[in-house]
């Protein structure tokens, strides 16, 4: 038995019906559907067509302009409002089975819910299409609850969501993010984009992108130059905006949502419609702010374990460079202290020939006692620099005084090398006084100079000092300018990639040269500690291998000392 709409015996009333599509039962058999009605947003049936069979006879009379409580009623009917009220915001039809009851029936329904999309109008009406289940379809539905089949935007989700939490490799959580948001969303380009320290500029660093439009792969966006990727940094929301294509009329959609981690940005997700201007729905919007929220603690996990593992292969880094360093230390060692064990032994055992010969075992014991002296006084210095406990008392010292004591010591080593050796300071009338603790800037120069004389096998080394008129501060104090020392050398260089290694400690950039020229390699490290504590810094410079070198540190003036003009 057929239940229709019972059309109004009056003409004009049934003319009027007739012409409304909501209440014109031809539409609907046309459509060969068994059940077919329209709701509003509050479940008030506005339309009722069914063809459910004798057993299911339903008077539309009953149904029409009644709430689904007064008639027609679902068993979960907050599931099943909740759904309609779903149905019209995300504007995406659902589907669902459902159980009604109507004048002490019950039964079984499979219903597929759709919004109607009125002309330039907000949807506030559903179309519901769907036919009673059978008996062995009933194990579909639970008694007590409205069971669903999850929308296609929620089976993605889960899917995407799903394979990104498969890696912790943070370029394929981009690259998956952004082809599977591509590929779903069919949009013409997709971008991942990392956000750079203090948000200063924006890195794309995956991207999907159909082949008529350009790659921006690798692009780098700076915010304050872009007023809209500065607002998209400026808010939580998703930015949706329109813009005109370069050198085409084209209108370019956009729709820019954040990753977030913990209430911290970590990222931008930007879809692109390039060929042209895109309606983003609802349920797009809320489909990409879901996936953002797992993509934002997804990035945050793989930037976490990207960093553990730096830490651990910088840790294992640490730990090989310094066996390598106490290999080569002991070796070092050993080296001087033979030399003194066995001049003291050809001297007891009265080996010297006369006088003459036993002076020069013991001067030669001597010289190996002040290099073991100088290797130990290295491990000691870096130890306490290690434990912090490196104190320097700070005062004046002249820096002539300095030189001086420095060209005693170095002026002959040179001069055994045969290499020129000269240091050149300011010409004032003043003494050039300069805050720093004497033996340890004794100690930074000697290591400086002994160094350019040890990898220099001819040319020369220059020592020259330069006063610079650039106040400084340290330690809660203002010092009026520094002096710059330089050591300049013609000898064996550094080249510029390994450059950065040589104030590290532990490391020695050539285990080669060390062999060759025998210490520790901590000189140029404990140099740049004992300046940083003195207020200064220490900056190497080399054009390259057999290029010379130059190192650089400067020392805060005590006071700035008179000029002398050429004049003067």
């Amino acid at each position: 038995m057929s239940s229709l709409i019972k059309i109004p015996k009056s003409s004009s009333s049934a003319n009027e019906m007739s012409s409304n599509p909501m209440t014109n039962p031809a539409l609907w058999q046309a459509l060969e559907a068994e059940l077919v009605y329209i709701q509003d947003r509050s479940g008030k049936y506005l339309s009722f067509y069914g063809d459910l069979g004798e057993e299911l006879a339903i008077e539309p009379e009953d149904i029409i302009g009644f709430f689904p409580e007064q008639s027609l009623k679902p068993a979960s009917p907050d599931a099943y409002y909740e759904r309609i009220k779903r149905v019209l915001e995300r504007k995406i039809p659902e589907q669902c089975y459902c159980q009604f009851e109507y004048k002490g029936q019950t039964f079984a329904l499979e219903l597929v819910i759709s919004p109607i999309l009125p002309k330039q109008k907000q949807a506030t009406t559903v179309l519901v299409m769907g036919h009673p289940l059978q008996d062995n379809d009933l194990s579909l539905i639970n008694n007590s609850a409205l069971p669903t089949h999850p929308d296609p935007y929620q089976k993605l989700l889960t899917k995407i969501a799903r394979k990104i939490r498969r890696t912790l490799n943070l370029e394929t959580i981009w690259q998956q993010t952004v082809d599977s948001l591509g590929e779903a969303l069919q949009v013409s380009r997709c971008l991942m984009i990392a956000i750079g320290p203090e948000q200063g500029y924006l890195d794309v660093k995956a991207e999907y992108c159909l082949p008529y439009c350009p790659s921006e792969l690798g692009s780098r966006l700076i915010p304050q130059e872009e007023p809209l990727w500065q607002q998209a940094l400026n808010q939580r929301e998703p930015l949706i905006f329109e813009q005109l294509l370069e050198n085409s009329s084209q209108v370019q959609s956009n729709l820019i949502v954040s990753t977030f981690y913990q209430n911290q940005r970590n990222g931008l997700i930007c879809l692109q419609q390039c060929d042209r201007s895109r309606y983003w729905s609802p349920a797009e919007i809320e489909l990409i702010q879901e996936l953002a929220d797992q993509v934002g603690t997804a990035i945050a996990h793989a930037t976490l374990y990207q960093e553990l593992e730096q830490a651990t292969l910088a840790a294992e880094e640490a730990s090989r460079l310094k066996s390598d360093f106490l290999a080569s230390t002991t070796h070092e060692l050993r080296t001087p202290l033979n030399g003194i064990i066995g001049f003291l032994k050809l001297i007891l055992d009265g080996m010297a020939d006369d006088a003459e010969e036993q002076q020069e075992f013991l001067e030669e014991a001597h010289k190996s006692a002040l290099h073991l002296l100088n290797l130990i006084n290295d491990i000691l210095d870096i130890a306490k620099i290690e434990a912090g406990k490196m104190d320097l008392e700070l005062g004046a010292v002249e820096l002539a005084e300095l030189f001086q004591a420095v060209d005693n010591f170095t002026l002959p080593q040179a001069q055994r090398k045969h290499l020129e050796f000269r240091s050149k300071l300011p010409s004032t009338l003043t003494p050039i006084v300069v805050y720093g603790n004497y033996q340890r800037l004794l100690q930074v120069m000697l290591n400086l100079v002994s160094n350019a004389i040890k990898f220099t096998h001819e040319g020369s080394i220059v020592v020259n000092a330069e006063i610079v008129k650039k106040k400084i501060h340290h330690q809660n104090q203002e010092f009026p300018g520094h002096v710059k020392v330089s050591v300049t050398d013609t000898g064996i260089g550094v080249s510029l990639d390994k450059q950065a290694k040589l104030f590290e400690k532990f490391v020695q950039v050539d285990g080669s040269h060390t062999k060759a020229y025998g210490g520790t390699g901590l000189g140029l490290a404990i140099s740049q500690k004992l300046v940083e504590a003195m207020g200064g810094q220490v900056e190497f410079y080399s054009m390259g291998e057999g290029l010379g070198s130059t190192v650089t540190f400067i020392v805060p003036l005590e006071q700035m000392p008179v000029i002398k003009t050429a004049k003067a």
